[in-house]
C-alpha cells in the first residue's frame, strides 16, 4: 500500500542510521522484524483488495457510459485526464467506477472531492447503491464533523476542504492512488489550491492518477496547466430548452413595488394558468428569499404539489426530500442546485439571474457576500437543469440584452478573496511563496501583500528574510480549520482564561448568523431576539443565545 511504502521507507532509514551508529544488534533485529511484519501485512492488504474489488456496471441510459472505454483507456495511459460533461451526464457517479475498472483503488483509495456536503453524501449513496452495497463498505464519504468510510473502502467521496485538511498530516496524500477533482469549473479557493498542490505533487508521485471534471467547455486552461492532458467531452442527454425572458420593470423595482420574488411567483402562476405541468426549479440568491418564496407558494395551494426549499444550511434529511418526494414539486434553491446536484423530473427553470458571490474589499480587509448578477456560464448551467425528461422551458427574470452583457465566466474565487488562510496553509506545508505557487490564475500582488500583512499583524508570520516564515503561533493557527483572525482569538483566549466562551463566539462567526430576520416579519424577529441582546457587544449576544439554548433546551 502506498501509505505503508512511505512509512516503511522512513522506518528503514532510521534502522540504517542506527546500524551506522553501531546500535545493539539484537535491537536492530527487532526493528527489522517489525518492518518485515509491516511489509507483509501491507502486501496482504493489497492482495485482499485485488481479490475483493467490487464488480462494476454502468447504466446505459447515462451519456458518459458511451465514453467508458475511452475514459478507462486514457486513465491507464495518462497521469492526468480532463473530463468535460454537462451536469446530469453521470460523470460524478460513474468516473469513480471507471477508475476501478482501470485497475485503480488497489494501492490506495480513489478519492473524489465535491464542493458541497450534500453532493458528497448523495453521490456516495448513489455509487454504493449501484454497487449493491450500503455506504461505509466499498464506498464511503467524509465531510466536516461526519465520516462514514472504512479503512477498506475503495472509493471515498469528500468535500474539497476535507482533502485540504488531510494534507496537514499526509502531505504526499499517500492514502490515495487516484484523485478525482469534481466540479472544477466552480474554481473555488479550495479547488484552485488543491489543483496547485497537485501540480507540485505529481512529479514526486508518478503512480498517482488525477482526473479533473468540469461541467463547462472551458477546459483548455486545465489541460494546459497539467502538461496538455487529454480532454474527453461528454454530451448531455437533453431535450430542446426554450428560453423566455421576463425582465422586471426597473422603475417598479427601484420604487420597491416589485421584486424578483414577486416575478418568480408570477411566472409560476403563469405556467399553471397555461396548464404547463411538470416539476419546477426556482433559483433565488438568499435563504430569506427562498423561505419567502416557499411561504407565498404554499399560500397558492397548488393541488398535489409539494414546495421544497433547498440550500446548503438545510439539514441533510430536508435536503434529501428533493429526491424522495413523489408527485409534482416546486424546488426553490440557491446555486447549490446549479451544478452539484441533479434534481430528477425538472421541466421548468425560473432564473432570477442572481447569487451571493463573495467579494474581498482590500481597503477594509473584509469579505462581503453581496447579491450579484451571475455569469453567462452560470446562467447556462441553470438553463441546463431542465430539458432532461422532456422539452424544457427556462424563464429568465432579466432581459436578453442583460444576459449578453454579462461576463462569460465567474471570476475565480482566488482573485476576489482574502488570501491570509491560503498563505498560512502554504507556509505550513512548505509550498513556497504564494507569488510563485502554480495557481491556475495567479492572485493579484496586492491580495498576496494584504494576506501577508494581516498574518504579520496577527503574529503568525515574520517577514524579515526573503521568505516569510511561520512563528510558533502561526504553526498552531495553521492547524485550526478557521479563519486566521478567529484562530488567533482562540489562542489569546487560552491566555485570558475564557476559551469556552470564545470558542462559542468563534463557532458563531464561522457560520451564517443563526438569527433569522425575514423582511416581512422584521418586527416579530426583533422582538424574539431582544431577550438575548447585549447592549455592549454583538459577540455577547451570540454567547447569550448559546447559553440560553443549553440552559432551557
Amino acid at each position: 500500500m502506498l501509505r505503508d511504502r512511505e512509512a516503511l521507507s522512513r522506518r528503514l532509514s532510521r534502522i540504517y542510521r542506527r546500524e551506522e551508529q553501531k546500535a545493539d544488534p539484537g535491537k536492530l533485529s527487532e526493528l527489522l522484524d517489525a518492518a518485515e511484519r509491516q511489509a507483509r501485512a501491507s502486501v496482504e492488504e493489497r492482495r485482499y483488495r485485488r481479490d475483493h474489488r467490487p464488480r462494476v456496471s454502468f447504466p446505459e441510459i447515462l451519456p458518459i457510459t458511451s465514453k467508458r472505454e475511452q475514459i478507462v483507456r486514457l486513465i491507464k495511459e495518462n497521469q492526468v485526464v480532463i473530463v468535460s460533461g454537462e451536469t446530469g451526464c453521470g460523470k460524478s457517479t460513474q468516473i469513480p467506477k471507471m477508475c476501478l475498472q482501470a485497475g485503480r483503488g488497489l494501492a490506495g483509495k480513489i478519492g473524489c472531492t465535491q464542493p458541497r456536503r450534500i453532493a458528497a453524501i448523495t453521490i456516495a449513496h448513489r455509487i454504493a447503491e449501484e454497487l449493491g452495497e450500503e455506504v461505509g463498505r466499498s464506498v464511503g464519504y467524509k465531510i466536516r464533523f461526519r465520516e462514514k468510510a472504512s479503512k477498506q473502502a475503495f472509493i471515498k467521496i469528500m468535500t474539497d476542504g476535507m482533502l485540504l485538511a488531510e494534507t496537514q498530516g499526509d502531505t504526499g496524500l499517500y492514502e490515495y492512488d487516484t484523485l478525482i477533482i469534481d466540479e472544477a469549473h466552480e474554481r473555488s479557493l479550495n479547488i484552485d489550491f488543491i489543483l496547485g498542490i497537485l501540480r507540485t505533487l505529481l512529479p514526486r508521485r508518478p503512480e498517482l492518477k488525477v482526473i479533473i471534471t468540469s461541467a463547462t467547455l472551458d477546459t483548455e486552461k486545465f489541460s494546459a496547466a497539467f502538461g496538455h492532458a487529454p480532454v474527453v467531452n461528454v454530451q448531455g442527454r437533453t431535450y430542446p430548452v426554450e428560453v423566455e425572458y421576463l425582465p422586471i420593470d426597473p422603475d417598479l423595482e427601484d420604487e420597491g413595488e416589485l421584486t424578483y420574488v414577486d416575478m418568480a411567483v408570477k411566472a409560476i402562476d403563469g405556467l399553471r394558468e397555461k396548464r404547463r405541468y411538470g416539476d419546477i426549479l426556482v433559483f433565488m440568491p438568499t435563504e430569506e428569499d427562498i423561505l419567502e418564496t416557499c411561504e407565498r407558494l404554499e399560500g397558492r395551494g397548488y393541488p398535489g404539489t409539494t414546495i421544497l426549499p433547498l440550500f446548503a444550511r438545510l439539514p441533510a434529511s430536508e435536503q434529501g426530500r428533493v429526491y424522495s418526494v413523489s408527485g409534482s414539486k416546486i424546488v426553490v434553491a440557491t446555486n447549490v442546485a446549479e451544478t452539484s446536484l441533479t434534481i430528477p423530473g425538472i421541466r421548468y427553470v425560473i432564473d432570477t439571474g442572481l447569487a451571493r458571490i463573495s467579494q474581498y474589499l482590500p481597503r477594509t480587509r473584509t469579505t462581503s457576500l453581496p447579491i450579484s448578477p451571475i455569469s453567462q456560464s452560470s446562467a447556462d448551467q441553470r438553463k441546463g437543469r431542465c430539458g432532461r425528461v422532456n422539452h424544457g422551458v427556462c424563464i429568465r427574470l432579466y432581459s436578453e440584452e442583460d444576459y449578453e452583457s454579462r461576463s462569460p465566466f465567474t471570476l475565480p474565487e482566488i482573485q476576489r478573496s482574502n488570501l491570509a488562510e491560503v498563505i498560512l496553509r502554504m507556509l505550513f506545508l512548505n509550498l513556497g511563496h504564494p507569488s510563485t505557487f502554480p495557481f491556475l490564475d495567479p492572485p493579484a500582488e496586492r491580495s498576496v501583500k494584504d494576506g501577508l500583512d494581516l498574518l504579520t499583524e496577527l503574529g503568525a508570520v515574520t517577514q524579515e528574510g526573503e521568505q516569510p516564515a511561520l512563528t510558533g503561533k502561526g504553526k498552531l493557527m495553521a492547524r485550526m480549520p478557521l479563519d486566521p483572525r478567529i484562530a488567533r482569538m482562540m489562542i489569546e483566549a487560552t491566555h485570558e482564561g475564557c476559551l469556552g466562551e470564545v470558542a462559542v463566539i468563534a463557532a458563531a462567526l464561522s457560520i451564517q448568523d443563526p438569527r433569522e430576520r425575514p423582511v416581512e416579519k422584521a418586527p416579530q424577529a426583533d422582538q424574539a431576539h431582544s431577550p438575548f441582546k447585549d447592549p455592549d457587544s454583538d459577540f455577547l449576544t451570540l454567547l447569550n443565545i448559546w447559553n440560553r439554548y443549553h440552559r432551557e433546551w
